[in-house]
């Protein structure tokens, strides 16, 4: 239970249900910087009053769970992406390492079934358990959930995945929740004021220096203050003018060198991914399939072959050049609604 409505309603519906429901709250351990908000993102101090509020008002036992420590590693996972001039996906190694890693822990210590969140997905179970994005295409969050394995999914419940967000929040207003209205989280939760370049000057300031920003054709063009500001496809904030359109098509992280061309630059009609997941069947090595291919979360998905190599990775032939490829993001897989995989952009 994050205190927004998704969870509030996922414990609601789960209490209707009859099931034996237990609140638990993932304390991060982060603290707010001066003058941002701790409000529009999760895991707040005030997050866990709403959570806390929702559990007594269902009259279920709620837990808050200390996991600093090890929230404190996707922090210097983030870090570290960009320090080697990848773009990180936090949110994607949270549901791993933490939601649907130590809570399952938890859930195992306390004799629990089952472990629900209050994802917009959905996980269909036969002979093998088969992950769908949600029903309300505009809430789908089944992108960040790829990792998930057999094991997990077997075990987890996504109660208002089946649902539109409206319902959702109508529910929530007619069971009396007084997180019915809570504006929506949408910044990273440990980058509550969106600045992520902030929290880079925080945590790495000896690694920021100068560099060069160059063109394809290797001509410098101008200084920056770090490759690790910088991600691909970035057009504003540059603080170089090139007297035409110019975006970040590569990062060196080795030289500190940000390569800058025109949108055109950005196309790429491949990828390689790594550390694939084969949810529900894997195919063989060499047998490439069609699937619809997200490079990112709020990516319209492209048609695309992809053939499984050894080692874990994934060949991605996109039937049209995809913009803005970035290393670091997941490349994620699905044949309509069922996510087949994913793995991590090289």
């Amino acid at each position: 239970m994050s205190g927004g409505i998704d969870s509030s309603v996922s414990a609601l519906l789960l209490r209707r249900q009859g099931h034996d429901v237990v609140g638990v709250f993932l304390r991060n351990g982060v603290r707010h910087p001066p003058g941002a908000s701790a409000k529009r993102g999760c895991c707040s101090i005030e997050d866990a009053w709403d959570a806390r509020r929702v559990a007594d008002r269902l009259d279920i036992p709620f837990y808050a769970l200390n996991f600093e420590e090890a929230f404190g590693r996707i922090v210097d996972y983030f870090v570290g992406e960009y320090d080697r001039g990848a773009t990180p996906n936090p949110c994607v190694v949270c549901n791993r390492d933490l939601k649907f890693g130590r809570l399952f822990d938890y859930a195992d210590a306390i004799g629990a079934e089952f472990v629900a969140t209050g994802h917009y997905a959905r996980v269909e179970r036969n002979s093998r358990a088969v992950l769908h994005r949600g029903a309300d295409p505009r809430k789908d969050q089944s992108y960040f959930l790829f990792p998930l394995r057999q094991e997990q999914l077997a075990r987890t419940m996504f109660p208002v995945g089946g649902m539109e967000k409206s319902e959702v929040r109508a529910l929530a207003r007619e069971a009396g929740l007084r997180v019915a209205e809570k504006p929506e989280s949408m910044e990273i939760c440990f980058v509550p004021d969106d600045d992520y370049r902030r929290l880079l000057r925080e945590r790495i300031p000896g690694r920021l220096r100068e560099g060069a920003f160059v063109t394809t054709s290797g001509e410098v063009v101008g200084r920056h203050g770090g490759h690790q500001l910088f991600t691909i496809g970035q057009r504003k904030g540059l603080g170089v003018a090139l007297g035409r359109p110019a975006y970040v098509v590569a990062i060196d992280a080795e030289s500190n060198t940000v390569v800058l061309g025109e949108e055109r630059d950005l196309e790429r009609a491949n990828l390689v991914a790594r550390e694939v997941n084969w949810i529900a069947a894997e195919p063989r090595l060499g047998d490439a399939i069609d699937a619809e291919v997200k490079i990112r979360y709020n990516h319209a998905g492209a048609e695309a072959r992809v053939e499984p190599l050894e080692g874990g990775r994934a060949r991605v032939v996109f039937a049209a050049p995809q913009r803005a490829i970035a290393r670091g993001q997941a490349a994620v897989f699905y044949r309509g609604d069922e996510v087949l995989g994913g793995g991590w952009i090289e």
